[in-house]
């Protein structure tokens, strides 16, 4: 007789579920005193992993207190922080392993050339010999060190020594690289590069940096924590912030046209955009129109440009949007928070 089918079991064990990573960052109302002045009052943020995040705030706020107790080497007074999971109290050695640190005032041996350090480190960090020759050579082509490899540290200049103090950083693949001012003291061309550097390490390694040059943190990072006076007074993306301290923002307009009809020419493009003010036509006939921009809304003047290309009654001669920078920015968040 055939064999009766065997019926599928129903004790299967089901595909295990895919951890989720923890937060590269984690810090809980961190508190830190010196001899009973507080210089931390309850900072918490969180940073995930794979993102580059600005720490800002004025002299004294409380940012190089922070980033002492992340790195391990200064103890929190009270609070929880962890790393990569890892409670920096309980830990502080693992913690180091799973981070690299350039300080503001990056201490460089002047007498070493650059391989030889880049390999000293190396070697301090764990790398195997295997290991370490290739990404020595990963890290001198990433940093853009490749003429300099055998040149004398302290016969480097200032964004060269930069770059050799992010190549250390990154020299051991830590998850979390923590930057203290990294663009400090360079010129121009020297800060393109080095910011296009950790551009390039977005989604490879989380970075957080400590800057006072925000028109760098704005067009580097993810989102800014602005601390002042201790406390964290504001956090999140730079256009979260403008819209929170400033508004939604606006559009403002040179057109000739129909002004009475303008709502209804406005009103395919998004139903939230508002007539705020309309001047007086100038000797060639415009007008200079202020719209309000939606808070929901994503930059518009392309659409708007469409939109008045297609309409025969207005003819549009210009068209900005207004944009609060990144200083103005921190300027009211600290302000508020001195209040």
């Amino acid at each position: 007789m055939p064999e009766a089918a065997t019926a599928p079991s129903d004790s299967t064990p089901p595909p295990a579920a895919t951890a989720t990573p923890p937060p590269a960052i984690v810090v809980r109302d961190l508190v830190k005193t010196y001899a009973g002045h507080p210089a931390v009052r309850g900072v918490s943020f969180e940073v995930a992993q794979g993102e580059i995040i600005g720490l800002l705030g004025p002299n004294g706020a409380g940012k190089s207190t922070t980033l002492r107790i992340l790195t391990g080497y200064l103890p929190a007074t009270s609070g929880h922080v962890t790393v990569c999971g890892i409670d920096v109290a309980a830990d502080p050695a693992a913690v180091k392993n799973h981070l690299g640190f350039m300080p503001e005032n990056n201490p460089l041996p002047e007498d070493m050339r650059v391989r030889e350090y880049l390999h000293f480190r190396g070697r301090i960090k764990g790398l195997t010999r295997r290991r370490l020759a290739p990404r020595l050579d990963e890290v001198v082509h990433l940093c853009d060190l490749g003429r300099v490899r055998d040149r004398i540290i302290g016969k480097l200049s200032k964004g060269y020594r930069q770059r050799v103090g992010i190549a250390d950083a990154i020299l051991a693949e830590p998850p979390l690289i923590i930057m203290d001012e990294p663009t400090i003291g360079l010129d121009p061309h020297q800060i393109l590069a080095v910011r296009d550097l950790i551009a390039s390490l977005r989604g490879r390694m989380t970075v957080l940096i400590s800057s006072h040059i925000l028109p760098e943190i704005e067009v580097t990072c993810d989102r800014v924590v602005i601390v002042n006076q201790g406390r964290v007074v504001a956090a999140g993306a730079p256009e979260e912030l403008r819209r929170q301290f400033f508004g939604p923002g606006h559009y403002e307009l040179e057109l000739v046209g129909p002004l009475d009809e303008l709502p209804a020419a406005l009103a395919p493009v998004h139903p939230g955009l508002a007539l705020v003010s309309a001047s007086a036509p100038d000797a060639a006939g415009f007008t200079t129109v202020r719209l309000a921009s939606p808070p929901d809304a994503a930059d518009l003047r392309e659409t708007l440009v469409n939109a008045f290309a297609r309409d025969a009654r207005f003819r549009l001669r210009s068209l900005t949007r207004s944009r609060h920078s990144l200083e103005e920015v921190f300027l009211a968040a600290t302000q508020a928070g001195a209040a």
